[in-house]
């Protein structure tokens, strides 16, 4: 048998999209702010949208 695909997770915590996209918290919770990056809460637990971190990425390819 083989194994089934890896699962692309919906939302990631703030520390790993900070990673995901090379920028520090700071810089992450700005683009949180400015609404350039979407971000909900679950409890007291703050995820971004992997879905955000992409359209960002490619928005700012589309200016270069």
């Amino acid at each position: 048998m083989t194994a089934p695909p890896p699962v692309e997770p919906i939302c990631v915590k703030v520390n790993d999209a900070a990673r995901m996209i090379g920028v520090g918290r700071t810089k992450l919770y700005g683009l949180i702010a400015s609404g350039e990056i979407e971000a909900i809460k679950l409890g007291k637990s703050t995820r971004i949208t992997t879905a955000s971190l992409h359209e960002l990425i490619m928005r700012q390819r589309g200016r270069e």
